[in-house]
């Protein structure tokens, strides 16, 4: 049996499994994927691998006592010995009063993330792929460590009242940092697409290139509030930290930004600039994603922030029936909108400021107003009179995505951009930001 089932196999298969069924509900989610990958360090490639999981949940249900259990192998008798235990967890199981029972059949809307040029990838094609890198590094005498993943894979999920739902998907990442070879300038750039065919490495490790041969002899600058120009793959980890937090529940209970004295919320509010619009749409085309939630709820286009206003909160269908109203699952993409302003000329229209390649090691400083702390690196530049004059020391940051986004002067186009904090692939815009906080220097390169 392929690892990757079609539709027709996984139901086929989910309906053996709910056949050994004697719960008064039962839902059971099917996952596989294949993963291969190639890295490299020091200019020459150092592993290279692959991976295949498949793996089998049942959660079986007898009123609000509730059980699951999981499995990696698909013969008929462990098939049904999962069945059993999961039952047999849910009869020891206290009664769980959040248990909103199983979903009735939904409507979902088509969504492709599956293409074939990726899932054909072979070790072939990633070793041909990372040549085109180290060919440039190499005559440049600089230092590449970099690592290219992709992976095809597919879910689904069928349910004792009839609900099936499934989708597959492909994605590649790829991440590279250029080092020259005394050790002191340093570039960085990550890609991430669902179609391979749109991944260029020599034209990313280019950019690598650029950035790691400027950023030698860096300067130190007063820590201090500057305008900051933040490349999509800086702001992306900073805009995450507002996405992970719009939970309507924990807005209600006073446990995030969202909540408001009273027990009330910002649902409606005006929060950021009226230029900043985030949604979520399962059939974006360079952000495909699942047309269903974990749960089985169906997924839609849906604005979340429009126009700087707060317009929807997830609600899970508990919260949802406590509070009288529709459901609304997490997203399963989010989409900055961006303007058409080019990262030159975001750096044109500087008098003086910062660009940032990088913020990593991002860490929750003040959950109520979001603020955040971490470090820039792998190229930070400082512009003059439109120009970046030289290449500078890396600072630690204080910042909340909130204020960012309040201070915000400029917006590029939206691109996709994986997150180095969470490895998440998200639309950001590059953003031109005034008064952005930078505490301390950093000796990191």
């Amino acid at each position: 049996m392929s690892v990757i089932l079609t539709e027709n196999e996984a139901k086929a298969l989910l309906k053996k499994v709910l056949s050994y069924s004697k719960a008064d509900e039962c839902e059971i989610n099917l996952s596989a994927n294949i993963n291969g990958n190639i890295r490299y360090a020091r200019n020459e490639v150092s592993t290279s691998g692959a991976l295949m999981n498949q793996n089998l949940a049942v959660q079986s249900s007898f009123g609000k006592k509730v059980g699951v259990a999981t499995i990696d192998e698909f013969d008929d008798a462990s098939l049904e010995k999962v069945v059993r235990r999961s039952e047999e967890l849910a009869k020891l199981a206290p009664e769980n009063p959040e248990y909103m029972g199983v979903l009735e059949p939904q409507q979902y809307i088509n969504s492709n993330g599956y293409f074939d040029s990726t899932a054909d990838i072979n070790p072939d094609v990633r070793a041909e792929a990372v040549m085109k890198s180290l060919k440039l590094t190499r005559e440049q005498k600089l230092i590449a460590a970099g690592f290219l993943e992709d992976t095809k894979g597919y879910s689904a999920i069928m349910n004792s009242k009839g609900l099936f739902a499934y989708y597959k998907s492909t994605n590649v990442n790829y991440s590279l940092t250029v080092r020259t070879e005394d050790g002191t300038g340093s570039g960085y750039v990550i890609k991430g697409f669902s179609d391979v065919n749109k991944l260029d490495t020599a034209a990313a490790t280019n950019i690598a290139i650029q950035k790691s041969l400027g950023s030698k002899g860096a300067r130190a600058l007063e820590p201090g509030k500057y305008t900051v120009i933040l490349e999509p793959t800086a702001a992306a980890v900073l805009l995450e930290n507002i996405y992970f937090d719009m939970d309507a529940r924990s807005a209600d209970e006073g446990r995030s930004f969202f909540s408001k004295q009273g027990g009330k919320t910002k649902l409606g509010e005006k929060i950021v600039d009226e230029r900043v619009t985030f949604f979520s749409d399962p059939t974006y085309a360079d952000l495909p994603a699942s047309p269903w939630a974990g749960d089985g709820q169906a997924q839609e286009k849906r604005m979340w922030i429009e126009n700087g206003v707060v317009k929807n909160l997830a609600y899970s269908r508990f919260w949802a029936k406590e509070k009288g109203v529709k459901p609304i699952p997490f997203p399963s993409n989010m989409i900055m909108l961006g303007g058409t302003a080019t990262l030159d000329e975001m750096i044109k229209s500087t008098k003086r400021g910062i660009l940032v390649t990088k913020l990593w090691y991002i860490r929750a400083v003040d959950p109520q107003t979001l603020l955040q702390t971490g470090l820039t690196r792998d190229g930070t530049f400082y512009i003059e009179d439109g120009k970046i004059k030289y290449p500078i020391k890396n600072f630690r940051f204080n910042e909340s995505p909130i204020i960012m986004l309040n201070n915000l002067e400029m917006l590029g186009k939206t691109e996709r951009v994986v997150s180095t904090e969470s490895n998440q692939n998200y639309m950001v815009p590059p953003m031109k930001i005034r008064e952005f906080t930078f505490s301390s220097l950093s000796d990191a390169v």
